[in-house]
C-alpha cells in the first residue's frame, strides 16, 4: 500500500514540475499587459495623500515570467508611491507572475495643491523590465489648484471666468450649436498634445489690460517661448460666429485652424487685438474660410504666419506680420494665399490694408491663382518684404519698417520708421468704430496712421 502511495506522489510531483504555468520563460518576445496604460488622479490632494488606485499586471503567456525590475521613474523624488504584492516599495526586483495569472500594484499620490512651485500636472511612470523588454504605465495627477478638463465635451452654453486656470488634458470640445464664452483674464493651459475643438462657437472677450491666455501648462521659464507644446484651436465646418479679442495664443503647433466658410454667410472668425506667437507650423491656417483680422501681432512661426488655401475671404487691416523665427529652416512666405488646396478650389478674395508684412526671407507675401476660380485682390498701403514689383503702385516694397527690438519681441516702431503716417484713412470702414479707431493697446489711431498694429 505504501508503495502505491509513494508511486502516486512521485507521479503528482512530476506532473506538477512539468506544468507550463510554473516554467519561467526567458523569451525576449514576452510582454506584460495592464488594466490601464494611464492612471489619472482627478481629486484634490493634501499632504495626507490620495486614495490608492489599483493596477492589474497580466501575464498572458502559458509560462511564468520573471519581472526583473518594477520601479517609479521619479525614484525617491517621485510624488507617487507603490505597494507591490502587498509590500510598500517604490522599487522591487524579481517579481514572478505565473502563466495566465496576474498581480496587483497599488499607486498613491501625495500632492499639496497649494504648492505653487509644482507644475499644474504632475507626471511619473511605473517602469517594468521583463526579459530585457521595457514597458511603462503613465501616472498623472493634478499638482496645483485649477479647473481640470479631461477630454470633455461642452454640451450647453458655458462661460469660463478668470480665477483658477483651466487645464486641458487631451482635449476640450465645444459641441455643435453651443457657445463657450471666455472672460477677460481667463487662463487656459493645455497639457502635452491637447487641443480645443470648436464645433459650435468660441467667444473670447479679453481686454487691453487683461488678456485671455491660451498656452502650455508648462510655466517654467525654460518653456516660456518653446513652440509646439500643444496642438492649437480648431474651428470645424459646423462652427460659426467665432470671435477672439484681446488674447495671447502661444507655443502651439498651429495657433488657429479654420475649416470652410459658414453655411449662413456669417463670419467664421473675427480676430482682433490678439498676439499669436511661437508656433511650430503656423499662427493661422484657413481652408476655404473667412477671416476678419484687425490690430493683430503674429510672429515667430516655423512655416507660415497666415496660410489661407482653397479660396475664402480675408479682410486684414492694421496687422503686423513679423516672420523672424527661422530655427525650423522656414522657406515659405510669412503670408500666403491660394485658391487651391489639394484638389479643392474656390474663389479667393484678399483685402490687405495698412499692414506690415516683413521677415527674414526675400519674399514674405505670396498670393497665387492656380485654377479658374475668381481672384479679387485689394492690397493697399502695406510695407511688404519683397523684391517683386507686383504691388509697387500702392504699397511700400522692400523698406525696413524699423521695429524697436526684434530679438526681444517688441514690434513697435522706432522713431523715423518709414511706416509712420503711411496708413490709408479707414474712418469710413464698417469696422472703424468697433476696432480700427484704436490700436492693439487701445490707443487712439489718427490718420494717416502708422502701419501695423501699433499707433503709439
Amino acid at each position: 500500500m505504501r508503495l502505491i502511495i509513494s508511486f502516486l506522489a512521485v507521479c503528482m510531483l512530476a506532473s506538477s514540475a512539468c506544468r507550463k504555468s510554473d516554467e519561467i520563460t526567458t523569451s525576449k518576445d514576452v510582454k506584460l499587459s495592464f488594466s490601464a496604460d494611464t492612471i489619472l488622479f482627478d481629486t484634490v490632494f493634501t499632504t495626507v495623500g490620495s486614495v490608492n488606485r489599483r493596477i492589474k499586471i497580466f501575464n498572458d503567456n502559458q509560462k511564468a515570467v520573471n519581472i526583473s525590475n518594477i520601479r517609479l521613474g521619479g525614484g525617491k523624488n517621485s510624488l507617487f508611491s507603490l505597494i507591490i504584492n502587498g509590500v510598500s516599495a517604490n522599487e522591487k526586483s524579481n517579481v514572478q507572475i505565473g502563466g495566465k495569472d496576474s498581480i496587483s500594484i497599488y499607486v498613491k499620490a501625495t500632492i499639496n495643491p497649494n504648492n505653487l512651485n509644482q507644475p499644474f500636472i504632475v507626471e511619473d511612470s511605473v517602469l517594468f523590465n521583463t526579459n530585457g523588454n521595457d514597458q511603462f504605465i503613465v501616472l498623472i495627477a493634478y499638482g496645483q489648484n485649477a479647473i481640470f478638463v479631461n477630454g470633455e465635451t461642452i454640451k450647453s452654453n458655458t462661460t469660463w471666468k478668470a480665477g483658477l486656470p483651466h487645464i486641458i488634458n487631451k482635449s476640450v470640445t465645444v459641441a455643435e450649436g453651443v457657445t463657450l464664452n471666455i472672460s477677460s483674464g481667463t487662463k487656459v493651459y493645455f497639457h502635452g498634445n491637447s487641443t480645443m475643438n470648436v464645433r459650435g462657437s468660441l467667444r473670447v472677450n479679453g481686454s487691453e489690460y487683461n488678456q485671455a491666455v491660451f498656452s502650455s501648462d508648462r510655466t517654467e521659464g525654460f518653456y516660456e517661448n518653446e513652440a509646439g507644446q500643444w496642438l492649437g484651436i480648431r474651428l470645424f465646418a459646423s462652427s460659426f460666429n467665432n470671435k477672439i479679442e484681446y488674447a495671447m495664443i502661444k507655443n502651439a503647433v498651429v495657433g488657429i485652424t479654420a475649416d470652410s466658410l459658414t453655411s449662413d454667410g456669417s463670419t467664421k472668425l473675427l480676430l482682433a487685438n490678439t498676439t499669436i506667437k511661437n508656433m511650430t507650423v503656423a499662427a493661422f491656417v484657413g481652408y476655404g474660410t473667412d477671416l476678419i483680422g484687425f490690430n493683430n501681432l503674429l510672429y515667430n512661426s516655423g512655416q507660415f504666419l497666415v496660410y489661407g488655401v482653397g479660396g475664402g475671404h480675408y479682410n486684414l487691416k492694421q496687422n503686423t506680420f513679423a516672420g523672424y523665427n527661422n530655427e525650423f529652416g522656414r522657406r515659405s512666405p510669412a503670408v500666403y494665399f491660394s485658391d487651391l488646396s489639394n484638389s479643392s478650389s474656390s474663389d479667393l478674395a484678399v483685402d490687405l490694408i495698412n499692414n506690415i508684412i516683413w521677415g527674414v526671407l526675400p519674399e514674405e507675401l505670396q498670393i497665387e491663382r492656380k485654377t479658374t476660380a475668381l481672384l479679387t485682390v485689394n492690397v493697399n498701403n502695406n510695407i511688404i518684404k519683397t523684391s517683386l514689383q507686383t504691388y509697387s503702385n500702392l504699397n511700400f516694397l522692400g523698406i525696413d519698417p524699423k521695429f524697436a527690438d526684434v530679438i526681444g519681441g517688441n514690434f513697435r516702431l522706432q522713431s523715423g520708421s518709414p511706416a509712420i503716417n503711411k496708413g490709408l484713412d479707414l474712418s469710413s470702414d464698417p469696422f472703424y468704430g468697433s476696432y480700427l479707431k484704436s490700436d492693439l493697446n487701445n490707443s487712439a489711431r489718427l490718420f494717416p496712421s502708422k502701419l501695423g498694429c501699433y499707433e503709439h
